[in-house]
């Protein structure tokens, strides 16, 4: 979402994504660009989690709720997640015992991943995390889930209202599966729809079985590229070299071992256009800037998209050969499946990234989207990527443009959604200074999916001469005006009051909780 599963105010669990092994020539993604070290909660942070039962974690994560709404603010999202027990933790908080877990089977989130074109051949990404889901009753799940239903609760629910919330409340409170081996059988029988990703098609070969080079971390994670061979096919084709073929070709990536942990591989070659895009409050309705709502529209009630987005993806899918799609979302990894589902139900097929575990604290999350994005720029960087997001998610305010001048050449388009233009419930502040410099014709402020009709995003024409931009370098939404004075905001202009709007959510939150 917009940060996180706005779930729990958004989000919930992640991943620490591990050491790399080594990758081709023409692999440019540098596994240690980041230091993870430093996003990591610390070691006293860790040992008082674990000490710590699950009344505590709550209550913790929302002692301080006021201060933490500047980071809501900053990063669109309410930070609920930190502090949430893991692994032992999880046991402890919930009563279940280590033989109760270890008589429940093993489970996966396998992501569906993007592969890239190397020196020695199809280099793959493959990425995600093993779990236990304990045996915990419905009660006590109830319990759970009322603590984030902000002005309501499980009873007050209707049926399938209530499905959802125990489904999304059981997959945060799983426990992550340490130092286990994880192996991937590959197949080639990926069924693609017509028109679904660019002209994408199953490969004809390069069925495998896969060995992660390194058992998963305390945190269940693994997440590394493996080198591919070129296996012969039911037919004796082959997978088609990166350096020969402009279309993007698809295996079926099983975990071995497991009845979950199945997800599609999506072979991209090195030139062509890849759209990077965020879900909440651009391809479906969640209302992050409104807490109740968001926690509410992705909580419990059904994913529903916004307005006629799915048109406009379809589109692009058709008309725009080799077009690849990669949704990214900051909400961690167990409580994307919803997401996943009502992605690949609407929109065209593609690659998926969410947030890892060890991204945990205000600062880190601040950081986790600008850490994926470079990861997807460096392992292509020949492709021109579309960027599409909206504005009131404040790290999208800065990654995008700022992707924009640390990637020339590459960034084609970035179109975001002006939720306060057409949303008086979004009083949220937004800062367009990272926009100064960029040209007009290279980005675009739109209100509604038909703006972005008749665009020629594939060659960085991204702008409808229609839709009036008026954009000034600054702040915008401030309250009384500030940030707008002095310019015609027109389009970008913002509603105001987000300062007087914090006290009450605070308030809101607060009396929920305590």
């Amino acid at each position: 979402m917009k940060a996180i599963l706005l779930l729990v105010g958004c989000s919930a669990l992640g991943w620490s994504i591990p050491a790399q092994p080594p990758v081709p020539e023409q692999t440019v993604y540098v596994p240690n660009a980041v230091d993870e070290k430093a996003l990591a909660p610390t070691p006293t942070a860790a040992l008082a989690l674990k000490e710590r039962g699950l009344g505590d974690d709550i209550k913790s994560v929302a002692s301080g709720v006021e201060s933490k709404l500047s980071g809501f603010v900053e990063s669109g999202i309410l930070n609920f997640p930190n502090g949430f027990p893991t692994g032992t933790a999880v046991e402890k908080s919930l009563g279940v015992s280590s033989k109760d877990l270890d008589a429940q089977p093993t489970q996966v989130m396998n992501l569906p991943s993007y592969g890239n074109w190397t020196n020695n051949g199809w280099s793959l990404r493959i990425h995600g995390n093993v779990y236990k889901l304990p045996n915990v009753s419905q009660s006590k799940i109830d319990d759970l889930a009322n603590v984030f239903l902000v002005g309501t609760s499980v009873k007050d629910l209707s049926e399938t209202e209530q499905a959802q919330a125990r489904n999304v409340t059981r997959s945060i409170f799983v426990v992550q599966q340490g130092n286990k081996n994880v192996t991937m059988n590959l197949v080639n029988n990926a069924a693609v729809r017509s028109n679904a990703t660019g002209g994408a098609v199953n490969a004809k070969g390069g069925s495998q079985t896969i060995h992660m080079p390194y058992n998963t971390t305390v945190e269940g994670d693994y997440d590394a590229f493996v080198q591919l061979q070129n296996t012969t096919g039911p037919d004796g084709g082959h997978m088609t070299a990166g350096n020969e073929t402009s279309q993007i070709q698809t295996l079926n990536v099983y975990t071995e071992g497991a009845n979950s942990g199945n997800a599609t591989a999506y072979l991209v070659p090195p030139t062509g256009v890849t759209v990077i895009s965020d879900i909440d409050d651009i391809l479906r309705i969640t209302k992050i800037y409104q807490p109740k709502e968001g926690i509410l529209n992705t909580f419990a009630r059904p994913f529903t998209p916004w307005m006629n987005m799915p048109e406009i993806y379809a589109n692009w899918s058709a008309s725009i050969q080799n077009m690849h799609f990669h949704y990214l979302t900051t909400t961690p990894e167990q409580a994307t499946r919803n997401y996943m589902d009502f992605i690949y139900k609407t929109y065209p097929l593609g690659s998926f990234d969410t947030r890892p575990l060890n991204f945990s604290d205000v600062k880190a999350t601040l950081k986790i989207r600008r850490f994926l994005l470079d990861k997807i720029f460096q392992t292509f960087p020949k492709r021109k990527f579309i960027l599409v997001a909206d504005t009131s998610n404040s790290d999208v305010m800065t990654a995008y443009p700022a992707l924009y001048h640390d990637y020339p050449g590459q960034v084609a388009c970035i179109l975001l959604r002006n939720t306060s233009s057409t949303d008086p419930e979004d009083k949220f502040p937004y800062n367009t200074s990272g926009f100064k410099g960029i040209p007009q014709e290279n980005y675009m402020f739109f209100k509604v999916p038909n703006d972005l009709t008749r665009l020629d995003v594939s060659n960085g024409h991204c702008l409808n001469g229609t839709i009036p931009q008026n954009v000034t370098f600054g702040q915008q939404g401030l309250p009384l005006g500030l940030g707008d004075k002095g310019s015609s905001a027109g389009q970008i202009g913002a509603p105001d009051a987000a300062v007087m709007l914090i006290p009450l959510i605070a308030a809101v939150i607060s009396t929920k909780l305590f």
